[in-house]
């Protein structure tokens, strides 16, 4: 259950966020569309990260003391 939350939680719509960034946002702002488009690819990036260790994260059982 965890991995779902964190992979559907964060994971997509920080993909999300960087592709509308990079395709929609850049073209408006001529000045700073290089900036935007490499902020934009960098979450997008970071979110397909976020999203492939929600897949493989599992719970931790606690050690009784």
């Amino acid at each position: 259950m965890v991995s779902k939350q964190i992979s559907i939680g964060i994971g997509i719509p920080m993909i999300i966020v960087g592709a509308v960034l990079a395709v929609f946002l850049a073209p408006m702002q001529l000045d700073l569309s290089d900036t935007i488009q490499f902020i934009g690819s960098l979450i997008g990036i970071l979110g397909v990260l976020i999203f492939i260790a929600g897949l493989f994260a599992r719970k931790i059982q606690k050690i009784a003391s």
